[in-house]
This record gives structure tokens, sequence and C-alpha cells, in this order.
């Protein structure tokens, strides 16, 4: 297992504190540079990405980051897109039913990606808005680095 001991309900409550009273496209741009700040400060090696409203509205390749995580990132969207949940839970969810997301889903490994590293954008009393995505890091520490940045975003 490579989501650590996250559960499904777990990850459900960090999401539910994760919700943004508003999140426009300024705030998008301010989320994607808050991260970048923090990921310079600590030199990781990621590309970031913040969608808001289906539109790509940042995006860093970081020194160090690979082309990869350009693929991986598109691949977590996806997922983010259709299950409105971040990739890690969707992840954990499969890995809970002793089960794996692409065999049970039959959805192609090329496009999809269940792991640790992509966040929906949810506004209270309004849904999904957006998405937020890391790529560069083992799963749990992309996941780690998303929450974080999403805490300091709603926090100021």
């Amino acid at each position: 297992m490579t989501t650590g001991d996250y559960t499904t309900e777990q990850l459900a409550a960090e999401l539910d504190s994760l919700h943004l009273a508003s999140f426009s496209t300024a705030e998008a741009v301010a989320l994607g540079l808050l991260a970048t700040d923090r990921a310079i400060e600590k030199s990781l090696p990621i590309v970031i990405e913040v969608v808001h409203l289906g539109r790509i509205v940042f995006r860093a390749a970081l020194p160090g980051s690979l082309p990869d995580s350009d693929d991986w990132i598109a691949r977590k969207r996806r997922v983010v897109e259709r299950y409105h949940r971040s990739t890690l839970a969707t992840k954990v969810k499969y890995e809970e039913r002793s089960s794996e997301f692409h065999e049970s889903t039959g959805l192609s490994r090329a496009e999809y990606a269940a792991a640790g590293g992509g966040m929906p954008v949810i506004v209270t009393g309004v849904g999904v808005v957006g998405g937020f995505y890391a790529s560069g890091l083992p799963e749990v520490e992309d996941h780690q680095f998303l929450v974080a940045c999403l805490r300091d975003l709603k926090e100021h």
C-alpha cells in the first residue's frame, strides 16, 4: 500500500475542511503563487497546476521537475474532474476494497492516474469550481503539499 494509513473517511473529512468561501481567477493565481513560493523555499522538484472553471490559470515547472510530471498531472486532473474528490481518496477507496483503480473501473492507465497529487477546489454552497495539482514527489507527499497550500489559502 503506497497511501500510508489514510482512510476514505479521513480524506473526505480533510477535503470538507478545505472548502473555500470563494475561488476567483485571482484567487486561483494566488494559490499557484503560494504553492510555488512554498515549493521553491523547500527546493521541491515539482510541477504545479491550478485550474479554475475548466481553464488552466496557473502552471509552474520548478527546477529539478521532470517532463513526466506534466503527463501525471493531466491524468490526475481527469480523475479529479470525474470523481470530484482527491486522487489519493480515489486510490484509497479501491485499496480498501482490495482492488485496483484501473482494473475496477476499466479506465485507461494512459489517461487516468489515481495517485496522490490532485485535489478538487470546492466553494461552499457552490461545489467543485477547479482543481489543484502537484507532481514530482512521492504521491502522499504530493497530496500533503496540496493540503498545506489550500489550508494556507483558506486561512489568509
